[in-house]
């Protein structure tokens, strides 16, 4: 008997596959990319949820999808930022079961909790997920399975009902004991992995949408950095950390030109590419806002290879009107 569990990384998809692994039922951890997790690399986490629990992990990349058929045009709507969250779980609940099809399993697994997000988990929306999904009746939910309808795996025998839970609301007193129980380590506190879910990054999507059409090579520009929308429509995009740095400098998308300072150190920044040369000269000097120079003083900046001098700009608060994040 095998199983594919929907694992986001988290406490509760850790602990439902731990319910299921414990039945003598083979567990295959599935961690669906929309491209709109967190910015953090959470690999080497989920590897070590997984061989604690004794899951295996795969990885699938549904982001091309996820654009196509989830994000501009959910059914169900969004939530209060720019997460379609039912239209996304039906879709990654599709895909899960696409996997356990090919995998030869016998039904599907997720970490969710009724009541636990109230659009996402309530009882409506669950079943929801199952009718856009077409999951009725694969999908156990370990967690709260007792305060569910039973699913064919209880039905079947697969599954002993008494030894799953059934928990239910925000509060977490049953998981953490659990985790106890269990000698589970490391795990994360619980919060929204999801940028989408998230008010600022929200902002920086709906700016973007504005102006331009998404695709899928948007995707790492929209996730890292300080955003700024300038005077003739250009995007502009300062790096804030070194983190943001590094993914920006790896960003190979036409639609952008990189700005580099020369002989200093400084964030590594896009800008449109076909910006006016009004917005062209505001960034390169907005750039030198952040790194270490002297006013009225003149420095080597770098815009796709042109190397150019231009003087800071006053202060960062010449920045402040422009800034969608």
């Amino acid at each position: 008997m095998k199983a594919i569990a929907l694992f986001s990384g988290g406490l509760d998809s850790t602990l439902a596959m731990k319910l299921i692994i414990d039945q003598g039922i083979e567990v295959l951890a599935v961690n669906i990319n929309t491209g709109f997790g967190s910015t953090k690399d959470r690999l080497e986490h989920m590897q070590n949820m997984c061989e604690q629990v004794g899951a295996e992990l795969r990885i699938i990349d549904i982001q091309s999808e996820y654009l196509q058929d989830v994000l501009f045009d959910p059914k169900h709507g969004y939530g209060k930022n720019f997460n379609p969250c039912i239209d996304c779980h039906a879709k990654m609940f599709a895909v899960a079961k696409r996997v356990m099809q090919g995998e030869g399993a016998s039904f599907l697994i997720s970490g969710e909790v009724l009541g636990q997000r109230p659009m996402s988990q309530n009882k409506d929306s669950l079943q929801k997920v199952l009718d856009e999904s077409n999951c009725e009746g694969l999908l156990l939910r370990p967690m709260s399975a007792k305060m569910l309808a039973p699913t064919i795996a209880e039905l079947e025998g697969w599954v002993d009902r008494d030894r799953l839970e059934g928990i239910t609301g925000r509060n977490r007193e049953r998981q953490m004991e659990l985790a106890r129980e269990i000698g589970l380590e490391n795990f994360e506190s619980p919060g929204g992995g999801c940028l989408l879910t998230d008010e600022n990054f929200a902002k920086k999507m709906v700016d973007f949408i504005k102006y331009d059409k998404f695709e899928l090579e948007d995707i790492p520009v929209i996730k890292y950095g300080r955003h700024f929308r300038l005077m003739d429509g250009a995007k502009l995009v300062i790096g804030r950390s070194l983190e943001d740095n590094i993914q920006l400098e790896a960003v190979a998308n036409q639609k952008y030109v990189h700005i580099k300072t020369l002989n200093m150190n400084g964030p590594h920044t896009l800008i449109s590419k076909g910006a006016s040369e009004n917005d062209l000269e505001f960034a390169r000097r907005a750039v030198l806002t952040y790194c270490k120079t002297t006013p009225h003083e003149r420095y080597s900046v770098s815009c796709d290879g042109e190397v150019v001098e231009v003087f800071p700009l006053d202060s960062r608060d010449a920045l402040k009107p422009f800034s969608v994040l």
